[in-house]
């Protein structure tokens, strides 16, 4: 009774879904042929993909309210309702989407990698270190005396950062 009723709008359905998987699988691909090509640790391209994965999610489950028939008006109310919900709770957590916003646009657009060694010119903590890593919240760097400093992404992007040296881990490796 249920596939009969409906028949349109599962197969509108079942089109809308194999489009957002043909779009998740072309862009995964590229995002992570972009990624290799351009020498970005494996890890951070997992998680640009999962990003994309969740956001085509998001787009499908629209959609598909959509086409069984939800009205705008309803949308609205659930979509001004919902935001107001996550604007008050995530405004206490707006540092780690800060965080999490940088972390993306460093995988498109960030000159250095892991093993490089920079300079972040910070006039209350300035700091001289290899990239070990480079994660979602926060880069992982190495200073000299061996020490692992945390420094956040979004801070990365608002400082003034110079490069020393491309692929300095092997002098780390060589001092401690």
């Amino acid at each position: 009774m249920f596939f009969i009723t409906y028949q349109n709008e599962l197969i509108i359905s079942g089109f809308v879904l194999l489009f957002l998987l043909v779009v998740r699988v072309t862009v995964n691909f590229a995002v992570t042929k972009l990624g290799r090509r351009t020498g970005i640790n494996e890890a951070r391209i997992r998680l640009i993909r999962r990003y994309i994965t969740i956001t085509l999610f998001l787009m499908a489950m629209l959609i598909e309210t959509i086409v069984f028939g939800t009205e705008f008006k309803d949308l609205a109310l659930i979509f001004s309702s919902l935001f107001a919900i996550i604007g008050i709770g995530l405004f206490a957590v707006w540092s780690i989407l800060s965080n999490i916003t940088s972390g993306i646009i460093m995988f498109f657009n960030f000159p250095y990698k892991v093993g490089d060694k920079i300079e972040i010119h910070d006039k209350d903590f300035p700091i001289r270190a290899i990239i070990e890593d480079i994660r979602a919240f926060q880069l992982h760097l190495r200073l000299d005396n061996g020490d692992l400093v945390t420094y956040p992404n979004n801070l990365m992007l608002q400082k003034a950062v110079t490069l020393i040296e491309k692929d300095a881990i092997d002098d780390l490796m060589d001092a401690i």
